[in-house]
Formats: C-alpha cells, sequence, structure tokens
C-alpha cells in the first residue's frame, strides 16, 4: 500500500511537471505596422481586428491563450514607420504584421532578421523582397512580380511592343518597373520610356513628366504609383488630352484598391479613366470571405469610422495574415514552443550611446515559428493558403478589370498556372496548363473614346521631325531604285511600293528620301544598313535583302519581293537530230518492237491463244505509248549543254565567278559556300554580265554569275541567249529596314499584305518590271525555238525517199524486163520502130500492166471463172491494140 502511495505521488509530480513545460502562455503580444488613413490602411485594421476576435472566441485554435495585436499608424512615413517598428521590438513582441510599405520593410527586415522575429507582410508587393536576402520577412500577399507578369501577359495578347511606365520613384516604383522590363523582354516587348515621379512630387513636377510621355510615339501607358500620387497623376493626364482615344492605360492594383472600396464610385473620378485597365488581386469565393463580407458594414460602425467603405483585397491578405500567424503560434505551443528572449550580443558590443539597443532583445523561438508559419495549410478568405519553396503564396491570380461607364468590368483573369483566360484560374487548376498564345483569352474591351477596336498603340513621334530614309542610288537596274543626281528625285519599284504602304497607315508619316552612293557604282549594302545603327538614317528603302546577319541589328518588314541566289551561265542550245526518232528505243527494243506487225499475222484458234495476244496487244499499246511521248519530248524539249549544272557544280570548279557589285552575294560565297575570294569577279552593270560571260573563263570573262533572281530575270528579258542552270539556293525576298522593335515596321509589314491581296503590288511591278519590248523579244525567241524544223524529221525523209526511189527501181526493172520478153515474142514480125517508138511502147505497156492491176484486185471478189473471163478479154484487147500500135 505504502508503494501504491509512492508511486501516485511521483505520477503527480512527473505530470505537473509536463504540464509546466508545455504550458501555453496567457497572452500573446504581437505589433501590427500600417497606415491607417490609406487604402489599404483602412479596410486592413478593421480585418485584423474582426480576425483577432474570432480567433479569441474559437476554443479550437489558441486555446487558453489570448492574441493581443498592438496596431501603430505609421502615417505615410518611412522614418515613423522605422522608429515604430524598433519600439515593437523593445516590447518583447513574437511578431509583426506588417509593414504596408515595401521602403519600410527593406529597412526593418535587416532588423527582424538579427532580432528573429517573423515579419508577416499584407502589403509590401516589392519583388525584391526576397526570403533569400530577407528569411524573417513572410509576404502574406501577391508579389509584385506576378503582377508583372499579368501586365506583360496583357500587353503581348494585344501585341504591343512598347510601352511607357510610370511609377513612383522609390524601392516599391522602381523595382516593380524592373520586374515590368524583364517580363517584357521574355515577350520580345520592351519598356521604351520610364518616367519617375518623386515621392511626393508637386503637380507641377508630375505635369512635367507627362507632357515628356506624351512626346513619346508609345501610347501604351503603365501606371505603378500609389493611391494619392496616382489620382493625381490622372487628373493632370486628362487636362493634358492624354486619356483619349488612341492611348491605352494599364494600372496596377493601387487602382483597383480604391475602386472596390469605394461604395458609391465618383462619377467625377470615373471619368478621367474611361477605357483604362486594372488589375486586382484575385480572390476565391471562399466560406470565411463570405463570412467577412457579410458583416464587414457592422465592422466599420462598430470602429466608430464615419465614412463608410468596402473591403478590398489587401483586406481580405490582412484577414488571412492574423490567421496564418494563429495556426502558426498554435502548432508552435503544441510542439513546445514557449516565449522567451534572450539578449543580443552584437548589441551589447556597439555602443548604444543614448539609444536604448539593450532593451532589443532576440527573440529564441523565433526560427522555430517562422518554419511553422511556412507550413500553415487551410483555406481563408483569399482562397488555399499555402506557402511554396521560395516563400510565396501558391496560386498567384489576378483580375482584369476594365473601367466603363459608372462601374468595373471584369474581362478576364491571368493566372501564373495559365495565362489570360475567360474562365476563373480555380477552375483550371485541374485541368493540364495550357499557355499557348492561340489559347490566351479575355473578353472585349471597351478602350479610351468608347470604342472595341484594339489601339496600335503608338503613334508617329509628335516633335514634326521628318524621318529621314536611306535609298541606294545605284548605277545598274535601275527600275528598283533611281536617283536623279540634278533634281534629286527618287523613283523605282521599290519607292513606289513604300509609298503605296505608307498610304495605307492610318496615321500620316513625314519622310524624305537620302540617297546613299554617288551613282557611278552600286553602294555597299552592309554599309546602308549600319547607318541605321548610327542614327544617320530611320530607315532603308530599296532592294535589300533579307539576310540573317542583317536580321540581327534591324527589324525588317514583310518581305514584298521573293528573292533568292540562282547561277546565271550562258548556253548552247541544241536542237534535236534528224534521227531522234530512233534515241527512245534501244536496238534490243526495236527488236521486240518489231513483233507488232508479225502477231496479227497468226491464226489463233484456242481461247489461250486469244488470251497470250490480247495481252500481248495491250503490251505494244503501252510501249507505243511510251514512245510516243519520249519521242516528243525529245523533240520539243531543248536541251541545255553547259559544264555547269547549278551551284555545287560551280563551287566544285576551279572557275571565275561573277557577282554583282553591292550584293550579299560576295559574302555569302565566301563565308557560308567556302569560294576562294581569288575567284570572284564584281560587275557592275548587264552589259558587263553579258560581255563577261560571253567572253568565257579563257578569255578573263567568267564561267557564271551568282545574282539575285529579281536582276536575272530583268537581265534575261533582254538577254535570252543565257539561262539560269540549277535550281535557286537560297530563299529570302526583299523588305525595308528599320530599327529594332520599331512599330513602324509591323504596320508597313501589314500594308504590304494589303497590297498584295488588292492587286495593287502586282500592278506596280507590272509597271516597272514587265517591259513590253523585252518580253515580245523573249516570247518571240522562245517560240522560235519551240518550233519543229524539217531538219528534226530529215532521217525519216531520207529513209521514206530512199525506200521509195528502191521499190520505183525494181519497179521499173521487172517491168522492163517482162516489156523485153514481149517485144522478143512479137520479134517474128519483122516489123521495125525507132527508140521513140520503142520507148512509148515501154510506157505503154507500163500502163496497161498497171490497169490490169487495177482491175485484177477490184474484181478479186468475183471467182476464178470472173476473173479468167475478164484476162482473156485483156489479153485479146492487148493484142489488137498492140496490132494496130505495130502497123502504125
Amino acid at each position: 500500500m505504502k508503494f501504491i502511495l509512492h508511486f501516485w505521488v511521483l505520477f503527480c509530480c512527473l505530470y505537473a511537471l509536463s504540464k509546466n513545460i508545455y504550458a501555453r502562455p496567457d497572452t500573446v503580444s504581437v505589433g501590427a505596422l500600417f497606415t491607417f488613413n490609406s487604402t489599404i490602411g483602412r479596410a486592413a485594421k478593421i480585418a485584423i481586428s474582426a480576425a483577432v476576435n474570432e480567433i479569441n472566441n474559437d476554443s479550437s485554435i489558441l486555446p487558453g491563450t489570448n492574441l493581443v495585436v498592438e496596431m501603430q499608424d505609421s502615417n505615410c512615413s518611412g522614418f515613423v514607420g522605422i522608429v515604430q517598428a524598433l519600439q515593437f521590438m523593445e516590447k518583447d513582441t513574437v511578431a509583426i504584421i506588417g509593414p504596408q510599405s515595401s521602403v519600410i520593410a527593406h529597412v526593418i527586415s535587416h532588423v527582424a532578421n538579427e532580432l528573429q522575429v517573423p515579419m508577416l507582410s499584407f502589403g509590401a508587393t516589392d519583388p525584391t523582397l526576397t526570403s533569400l536576402q530577407f528569411p524573417f520577412l513572410v509576404r502574406t500577399t501577391r508579389s509584385d512580380h506576378f503582377q508583372m507578369a499579368a501586365v506583360a501577359d496583357l500587353v503581348d495578347y494585344y501585341e504591343w511592343k512598347q510601352v511607357t511606365a510610370i511609377y513612383i520613384d522609390d524601392d516599391y516604383g522602381r523595382n516593380g518597373i524592373a520586374s515590368l522590363g524583364d517580363e517584357l523582354v521574355k515577350r520580345r516587348g520592351k519598356i521604351s520610356y520610364k518616367a519617375a515621379v518623386r515621392p511626393g512630387a508637386k503637380k507641377s513636377e508630375m505635369a512635367s513628366v507627362l507632357v515628356r510621355v506624351a512626346l513619346m510615339e508609345s501610347r501604351v501607358v503603365i501606371l505603378h504609383a500609389n493611391p494619392d500620387s496616382g489620382l493625381a497623376l490622372l487628373s493632370l493626364a486628362r487636362n493634358l488630352g492624354m486619356t483619349s482615344s488612341g492611348y491605352v492605360w494599364i494600372a496596377t492594383d493601387w487602382l483597383s484598391s480604391i475602386l472596390d472600396s469605394s461604395p458609391r464610385l465618383d462619377i467625377g473620378l470615373l471619368s478621367t479613366m474611361q477605357g483604362f485597365l486594372t488589375l486586382r488581386q484575385h480572390t476565391e469565393n471562399t466560406r470565411r470571405k463570405s463570412m467577412l463580407a457579410s458583416k464587414w458594414s457592422a465592422l466599420v460602425k462598430k470602429d466608430s469610422v464615419d465614412d463608410l467603405f468596402l473591403i478590398n483585397s489587401y483586406g481580405f491578405y490582412a484577414y488571412d495574415t492574423v490567421w496564418i500567424l494563429a495556426y502558426a503560434l498554435d502548432a508552435y505551443f503544441s510542439r513546445g514552443g514557449n516565449i522567451s528572449f534572450s539578449n543580443d550580443t552584437k548589441l551589447h558590443e556597439v555602443g548604444a550611446g543614448g539609444l536604448q539597443l539593450k532593451a532589443m532583445t532576440v527573440f529564441d523561438g523565433g526560427r522555430l515559428l517562422l518554419e511553422r508559419i511556412q507550413q500553415v495549410n487551410f483555406t481563408g478568405a483569399t482562397g488555399p493558403v499555402k506557402f511554396d519553396t521560395d516563400g510565396n503564396l501558391i496560386r498567384p491570380a489576378y483580375d482584369i478589370v476594365n473601367i466603363v461607364g459608372s462601374g468595373l468590368r471584369t474581362v478576364g483573369h491571368w493566372s501564373n498556372y495559365s495565362g489570360l483566360s475567360t474562365s476563373l484560374p480555380e477552375t483550371l487548376y485541374m485541368k493540364p496548363a495550357k499557355r499557348i498564345r492561340g489559347d490566351q483569352k479575355l473578353h472585349t474591351v471597351i478602350w479610351p473614346g468608347e470604342t472595341t477596336v484594339r489601339p496600335r498603340g503608338w503613334v508617329f513621334p509628335n516633335n514634326g521631325i521628318e524621318l529621314k530614309i536611306g535609298v541606294p542610288n545605284r548605277a545598274s537596274y535601275r527600275q528598283f531604285v533611281s536617283v536623279d543626281n540634278n533634281s534629286g528625285t527618287v523613283r523605282g519599284f521599290c519607292i513606289d511600293v513604300f509609298v503605296a504602304a505608307a498610304n495605307l497607315l492610318q496615321y500620316p508619316v513625314p519622310f524624305k528620301f537620302v540617297p546613299f552612293g554617288d551613282g557611278s557604282q552600286n553602294p555597299s549594302y552592309p554599309d546602308l544598313i549600319n547607318n541605321i545603327l548610327t542614327n544617320e538614317f530611320d530607315a532603308v528603302v530599296g532592294d535589300i535583302a533579307i539576310v540573317t546577319n542583317r536580321t540581327r541589328v534591324v527589324d525588317f518588314t514583310q518581305p514584298y519581293v521573293e528573292s533568292g541566289l540562282v547561277v546565271l551561265t550562258s548556253v548552247k542550245k541544241q536542237s534535236s537530230s534528224g534521227w531522234a526518232f530512233l534515241q527512245p528505243f534501244t536496238i534490243k527494243m526495236w527488236f521486240s518492237f518489231s513483233t507488232l506487225f508479225f502477231a496479227h499475222r497468226e491464226d489463233t484458234r484456242s481461247t489461250l491463244g486469244r488470251f497470250v495476244i490480247i495481252i500481248w496487244l495491250f503490251v505494244v499499246l503501252i510501249i507505243q505509248s511510251s514512245y510516243t511521248a519520249s519521242l516528243t519530248s525529245i523533240l520539243t524539249v531543248q536541251q541545255l549543254i553547259s559544264p555547269i549544272t547549278g551551284i555545287d557544280s560551280l563551287v566544285a570548279s576551279d572557275e571565275p565567278i561573277g557577282f554583282q557589285v553591292g550584293s550579299f552575294a560576295e559574302s555569302y560565297l565566301v563565308n557560308e559556300l567556302g569560294v576562294s575570294r581569288h575567284r570572284l569577279k564584281s560587275l557592275g552593270s548587264p552589259d558587263e554580265y553579258k560581255q563577261a560571260l560571253e567572253l568565257g573563263p579563257a578569255n578573263g570573262g567568267v564561267t557564271a554569275i551568282v545574282d539575285e533572281g529579281p536582276y536575272v530575270e530583268i537581265f534575261l528579258l533582254l538577254h535570252p541567249k543565257f539561262a539560269v542552270v540549277g535550281s535557286e539556293f537560297t530563299k529570302s525576298g526583299w523588305g525595308f529596314a528599320f530599327p529594332r522593335d520599331s512599330p513602324l515596321a509591323v504596320d508597313l509589314s501589314t500594308s504590304i499584305l494589303a497590297l498584295s491581296e488588292n492587286g495593287d503590288l502586282q500592278r506596280i511591278h507590272d509597271k516597272w518590271l514587265a517591259n513590253d519590248a523585252a518580253m515580245s523579244t523573249s516570247q518571240n525567241n522562245e517560240l522560235e525555238s519551240d518550233r519543229l524544223q524539217v531538219y528534226s524529221f530529215s532521217g525519216l525523209f531520207l529513209i521514206c525517199g530512199v525506200a521509195c526511189l528502191v521499190a520505183l527501181a525494181i519497179h521499173a526493172g521487172i517491168l522492163f524486163h517482162k516489156y523485153c520478153e514481149q517485144r522478143r515474142q512479137m520479134s517474128a514480125d519483122g516489123s521495125s520502130r525507132s527508140s521513140r517508138s520503142s520507148f512509148r511502147a515501154f510506157l505503154s505497156f507500163a500502163d496497161r500492166r498497171e490497169m490490169d492491176a487495177h482491175i485484177a484486185s477490184k474484181d478479186k471478189a468475183g471467182g476464178d471463172h470472173s476473173i479468167s473471163a475478164r484476162s482473156s478479154s485483156s489479153v485479146s484487147t492487148a493484142a489488137s491494140r498492140d496490132g494496130r500500135t505495130a502497123s502504125g
């Protein structure tokens, strides 16, 4: 019994000791630092108080512990905020909710790292406030890194390439815009002009900034400011006429926070931002959100606030921030954590002077509490609350809001998972991620000027300066570009295409042509392009080939002419031989084909024999058709004989090669095909082309010329005895060159496509490049070369003539022999005849024989009897005729 009593006492002591170790404190002190009288601060103050009350009244979280949040008003002052944050550090505060300002967060985060006091900020969105540099700063809202990614996707969706950024020149503004620049570069866009506004700037300073923005060509303005300065800038922009049609204004979420907080939107305020787009942090429709929104009006009245206002997205995030801390503290205490502080040896070593630095102590459980904060996982008012490995809340998303009329209209959503979509982001997480451009979608936006037509996004700079457009002053092929050195007039196919495309633009573009080169020889096209880089020219118009090394330094329009390098050489056109009809078949084939003339002579009686004959006749039919097709090709297709058959054989040879002065063909042959430079010979005009090809490599000329297709087409119209051999071995085109990322290049590309579709491009081509006289001569030459001559069939005529002569000679010999026999039979009469009478008698004999043969063939079907009778009659008739002849 005594043993049992001792055991019971020991058990009670151990239980009491364990209860003391895991005992929760009665209260936990937490600091809150933000600006009470601000759009974000007003909502945050009530939301934090509501969350604290709910937590303290909920026995399932922090049982036995009362959460006390001490709020301090930084009053929009960075200095006051820093001082108040340091005061919290002196009061054994386990955590700080805030700060609201990114500027204050940058400073206080260093102190929080040293004293190991977690700071949970629902308003510091600066993307450079990372957990790597400031591990004890926990961002419980969305980083501007995601907001700027959403803005960049929005700009890319509407195909704008340049934007103007207006921002407040502090950590929040500068770092946010820097992030926007990085995101735009990923999408091949850029910030063309950054307009920084000094914090606390006067209206005159703001107006000066806006005037400079108005002079820029970009009309897409990104406004990243705070509520007070942002509204002032918008008011001034309206007065300067910068909110009218043609402009695009995209404001970050500061503007949506203002508008969401206003129960009755000011019509005058809305009139300054009609057609604007703004972003809002997306919050899901959760139970806690609905509960907080339903009792918001009562909470506002309870706080004795005179002006009624609504909750904005930052209010929801402030509400969730308190719950994050409560769940983390509950887990911290459940795992044996306690509230204890210790002195920082570094502060003792510094020597504080008059400052009470020794009062600031290190939170011993700060690192463990930070771990518990990073591990929270619950559904709050904003949606799922959980941190990723980088310390950011999961599922970042924004609403795209269009300001129209007297209210706001959500035209879509953006999420880091699926990009732009008209569906709620939370409904897309169960589907495969699709960031394909074609899948991005938004509802129709009403832009400034009450139009649904997408603004172009830029205008020609309003500075009255004409564009200086460089044009090559060519010495040859002046159909493309020609400059009158006396009057300075620039004409040609390329010039007309550019002028026609510029006339299709929806805005005026003043420009002047500036010739490049002296006109005595073709200028260097690489030097012409480089003048864009040195700002000597604003653009280059002419026969400019779009090649790889040029696209690295300038932007080209849509090609208006297809071009590529071809091989031009002199050729001999070989006429078809008189014995060409023998070429389709070999000797063996001719022997096989001869059976065609004997197969039908066989008398086929069996079915199998007829079957074989039918198959063989079908084979002969195919052979005959093939022979016809092959002979047609031999007689009509011209055979080009040249040692050069294309670029491969040209490069493999050691013969000289010609190229046009100024053409990229020289660098292509040397750098891409490895042709030795000593083999290349520059040529400046079509006459030099003709002369060099006619001379040939043996007499100081060239064996072939490598040039672009459009030039070669012009040359062949004038000199059809030359020809292109092989196929085009490069594919490119001609375009107009502009500086990199020039929006004018994009608009002119659209105009060139319109010229192609409406037929104007072809009409300009026909005007300059379709020379009627040259085309007529070329067509006549081609027609003459396609005609078949007597020589092409001389072999057939010769065979036919010889056969006729041989047959005639044999036939005459046979007749003469029969005539002689008849003469010998009649020689017994003793009559003598002259040579003339003998010749006439022979002709008469031949005529009778021909008549007999004709009658015999006609009466052959009459039977043997009829034939015999007619023969006797003929013989008697002939005898009497001979008798008359002899007597005569």
